[in-house]
Formats: C-alpha cells, sequence, structure tokens
C-alpha cells in the first residue's frame, strides 16, 4: 500500500465495511472509531398515521429491532445508497433513494404530496424543514462518543486523511485533532459536515454524494496525491 494513511472515525458496522472498501481500493486504511452506536426502547405507532417513513442512516434499520416490521406498509424514502440497501434488505419497500441529504428529500417529498411522514432516527440528530408537512420524529437508536482508540495520536501526528461521515464527526473529529489540522485533510460526507470542521486544515474535500462509494474516491485522491 502507498500513500497517506486514512483514517475511519465512523462506528460500527459501517466502520468496519469502510475500512474493507478502503483495502480494496490499496488504502491503508486504519479503523479508528470515535463512536459506537446502540438500539433504543421504542414502540413503532400505528402505520395508517403515515403516508412514508423517512430512512437517514442504515443504523435506524440494522438497530430499530423487531418493531421495525410492523411498519413494513410504509414506502421509504432513504438518504444513500447504503441506507435504501439496508431498508431492503430489512423487508421494506424503498420508493426514493436521496442522493444528497435528508433536506433535499424532505424537499422532493413535499414535491409529491406527502404530508405524514414518519422519521426513524437518532436521538442526536439535524433539524430540517418539512416544507408543510407532518414529520414525527422516532429515535430507536443512539450514537454517543467514545475515547479515541490507543493509536489516534499516533496516526494524527503526522499527515493522513480522515473521513467525516456526519456533521456530528466532523466536529469531534476536528476537536480531537486541535492543532495537527495543518497537516491533516479531511473528507466530508457533506457541505455541512464540512463546516461542522471548521477551518485550518491543510484540506477539505467534500464528497459528490452521501455515499461511502463517493467517499473512498475523493479519500483515494487524496492519499496518492499526498504521498508522492
Amino acid at each position: 500500500m502507498t500513500g497517506l494513511p486514512l483514517i475511519v472515525t465512523r462506528p460500527d458496522p459501517g466502520g468496519a465495511a469502510t475500512v474493507a472498501r478502503a483495502a480494496t481500493l490499496g488504502l491503508d486504511a486504519h479503523h479508528m472509531p470515535l463512536f459506537a452506536a446502540h438500539a433504543l426502547s421504542w414502540t413503532a405507532p400505528d402505520p395508517a398515521d403515515f403516508d412514508a417513513m423517512l430512512l437517514t442512516s442504515a443504523q435506524a434499520v440494522r438497530l430499530a429491532g423487531a418493531d421495525l416490521g410492523r411498519l413494513a406498509a410504509l414506502p421509504v424514502h432513504a438518504v444513500g445508497a447504503a441506507t435504501a440497501q439496508a431498508a431492503r434488505g430489512a423487508g421494506l419497500s424503498v420508493a426514493m433513494t436521496g442522493e444528497s441529504d435528508a433536506q433535499d428529500l424532505l424537499d422532493a417529498m413535499a414535491a409529491q404530496a406527502i404530508g405524514r411522514i414518519l422519521w426513524l432516527c437518532g436521538r442526536d440528530r439535524s433539524a430540517f424543514d418539512a416544507r408543510g408537512a407532518w414529520l414525527t420524529c422516532l429515535p430507536c437508536y443512539a450514537v454517543d462518543p467514545v475515547p479515541p482508540p490507543a493509536g489516534w495520536p499516533r496516526l494524527i501526528a503526522a499527515p493522513a486523511v480522515l473521513l467525516a461521515h456526519s456533521t456530528r464527526g466532523a466536529a469531534r473529529i476536528a476537536d480531537l485533532a486541535g492543532v495537527a489540522r495543518k497537516h491533516l485533510k479531511l473528507v466530508a460526507i457533506s457541505a455541512k459536515a464540512a463546516a461542522a470542521a471548521g477551518d485550518g486544515w491543510a484540506m477539505i474535500a467534500i464528497s459528490d454524494r452521501p455515499d461511502d462509494a463517493a467517499m473512498l474516491a475523493e479519500a483515494h485522491a487524496l492519499c496518492h496525491k499526498g504521498g508522492k
């Protein structure tokens, strides 16, 4: 493997999957999760009260538990291909896959006059404009910070590329990197995540799409550009 090391900070199982994909691209990927996801207790509402279900993370599908099956009649609107794939794997019907962020997907849902939306989400989440729709937020999982793994100080002490898969993740990476930002490059999943990372980085690249493939394409370019 050549080029700069790649630091993957997202929680499992996504983090391990990203490292595996990066390895197939010949990247020197290191799994340094800064968060851990866990299920929350929740009860599925009557699906007849809603027109559609919004999913913004595959974690919601993975951690929802048995009650998710009670919502199988609702058409799913998913942010990103990974979330859509997880929904289909759980037996849900995906009506639309957004290629940007949740706000763009909500805009598209508003254009279709979808009025009652159930958002199966995380405990910590961004705020979005439902464009007049009735948006019910139902947390079924949480993603909490964990101490950086033992190899973190060594990896950020030299030039490297980091992946920020969320706004919260970008902010925490920035906080933990500190002054080391000046020799680190960051690939952000969205413009909002890039903004949350702040200034002072050697470089910030924004993924074309909110998925692993697009982020790793950016990372591959930065790792090999920096490794020459």
